[in-house]
């Protein structure tokens, strides 16, 4: 009996270790290892390994390093990769409708109120269908907070829009200020800083205040809004759906719950650092603007314009533009 019960238990054991590495995700980020967002989706990973005991296996590949940024989401529909950790605003040629589930432009104030969309707002299974229809599973996002705008010149309400050369990124963004009276010019990071040293653009949209501060931007302009009010990108994190459901039940709640703890942690870190910046800046004598909220609301006021025109484009567009409307409504952040 007791020869029978060694045997017994030996092989369970090797069954436990042939198991513990059966599930092995690839996952590619856009993020360096170093940036802070990469430490956290390192982090993330780890939590997913050892909340699992060692049976699912984290492939983490950062800085886009087995295809391109905006070729992820591809990948991982056709099993270069498992899933992706980019965003779905780079997904707009697919569908108008990823903007609306990527970077919405002027629309919740803050982290929170944008993810309570998504969980209590009717968000994730209007996003679900979209990501399903592409073979792909919508697992969370992570949100770091609004961005800053840098200026060499004031930008200290809506007004101070009318003019202003800066560079953007394409789509709805160049379209939501073209029609503020504002002079988008589309270019690459790389591009910034000669363009602002040289004059042709007065300042840049780049990404929130303290990361802006490790670009370098406030080294060439003296001008920042903040808190930021026009742009929150929302980055996800979305699997092959096939292979998601082939993950267990157990399997699936593991990474979901790791997913909100990256979630929160994005928000608060980002929140922390853009604070130490705000105080450093200020100090600096970089001027800090922060908006009314009369003058935020007649900046939604025009992003609902270029909103509603993205929304002819797709159903699916429609779809989410009036549901992030009812839900900025219900917020009290849009006026019926």
């Amino acid at each position: 009996m007791k020869k029978l019960l060694t045997t017994a238990a030996a092989v369970a054991i090797a069954a436990t270790a042939a198991s513990a590495q059966d599930v092995t995700l690839r996952i590619q980020t856009h993020y360096a290892s170093e940036h802070p967002s990469g430490i956290l989706a390192a982090q993330f990973a780890d939590d997913i390994e050892t909340m699992s005991g060692g049976a699912i296996d984290i492939e983490m590949f950062y800085s886009s390093s087995v295809v391109a940024t905006t070729e992820t989401f591809d990948a991982a529909i056709n099993g270069i990769l498992d899933c992706d950790m980019t965003g779905g605003a780079y997904q707009t040629g697919k569908n108008p409708a990823f903007q609306f589930v990527g970077d919405i432009m002027g629309g919740y104030d803050t982290p929170w109120q944008q993810l309570s969309w998504l969980y209590y707002g009717g968000g994730y299974d209007a996003a679900q269908e979209l990501y399903n229809a592409q073979g792909m599973q919508l697992i969370g996002w992570w949100i770091y907070g609004q961005e800053s705008l840098s200026s060499s010149k004031p930008l200290a309400g809506f007004e101070d829009l009318k003019g202003w050369k800066f560079r953007s990124p394409p789509g709805l963004e160049t379209e939501i200020f073209e029609g503020l009276g504002a002079q988008p010019i589309v270019m690459d990071f790389t591009e910034i800083f000669t363009a602002l040293e040289t004059g042709i653009i007065d300042g840049a949209d780049a990404s929130g205040l303290s990361n802006n501060v490790g670009l370098g931007l406030y080294d060439l302009v003296n001008h920042a809004t903040y808190p930021g009010f026009h742009s929150m990108p929302s980055d996800h994190l979305a699997c092959n759906k096939d292979v998601w459901d082939g993950l267990s039940d157990a399997h699936r709640r593991i990474i979901d719950t790791a997913m909100q703890k990256l979630s929160l942690h994005t928000a608060l870190s980002n929140e922390k650092k853009n604070a130490e910046a705000a105080a450093m800046l200020t100090a600096k004598g970089v001027t800090l603007h922060n908006w009314s909220a009369e003058d935020r609301a007649a900046f939604r006021k025009g992003a609902q314009v270029a909103w509603d025109d993205w929304a002819t484009r797709s159903p699916e567009a429609a779809a989410l533009v009036e549901s992030h409307r009812k839900y900025l409504s219900d917020l009290g952040l849009l006026s019926q």
